[in-house]
């Protein structure tokens, strides 16, 4: 269940901005963003710098490929909001037809062994994180993964392991596959900041 000052904003600045940026836009702004404004006292501000920092911040993966990580954690949470958004999203920096390969079936797909190696640990963060062993990271290290692009793969996966829980238990409101591409490209360009 979602409050109605999460879908119209808690301040008056907050509803005012909240119309401003749909007007400019031409879409609704997305639930993700309006749950960002409500009380950044209590959480916004924590979680979107951490957002920023996780998904724009200096690391080895590009953009695209820490896109297409928080795509895949979503679509082994089964939250079709964050599946949507952040495949998206990663369309904008990667060949698109490679972005849905691996949404496809990682594995199969043609792209890099240390991208595969992190998707595959992931992947069992994701579904089994009570089996995942130093072992598992030994094994996306030996691909030449460093040591500092596995935490950062890692702190994608806690990041979106939270971020879909709460999308699918605030219902999220999908959006277009054309208003999904028009948040594409804005967050591309300006981030989660």
């Amino acid at each position: 269940m979602r409050l109605e000052e999460i879908d119209a904003g808690d301040t008056l600045g907050h509803r005012a901005l909240i119309g401003f940026i749909s007007l400019v836009s031409g879409m609704r702004l997305p639930d993700a963003a309006r749950v960002a404004f409500y009380h950044q006292e209590f959480l916004g501000g924590t979680l979107g710098g951490w957002t920023q920092a996780t998904m724009r911040g200096p690391s080895d993966w590009r953009i695209g490929e820490r896109e297409l990580m928080a795509a895949l954690v979503a679509k082994w949470n089964s939250c079709a909001f964050c599946t949507g958004a952040h495949s998206a999203i990663a369309a904008k920096d990667i060949d698109p037809s490679l972005v849905q390969a691996a949404m496809n079936d990682f594995e199969a797909a043609d792209i890099s062994p240390k991208l595969k190696a992190m998707l595959k640990f992931l992947q069992k963060m994701t579904r089994e994180p009570v089996t995942l062993t130093a072992a598992d990271a030994r094994s996306v290290l030996q691909t030449g993964v460093t040591k500092q692009a596995l935490e950062d793969g890692i702190a994608v996966g806690a990041l979106f392991n939270i971020v879909t829980r709460y999308a699918d238990a605030l219902s999220f409101a999908m959006p277009s596959s054309e208003e999904f591409d028009k948040a594409a490209v804005m967050l591309l360009k300006r981030g989660y900041g």
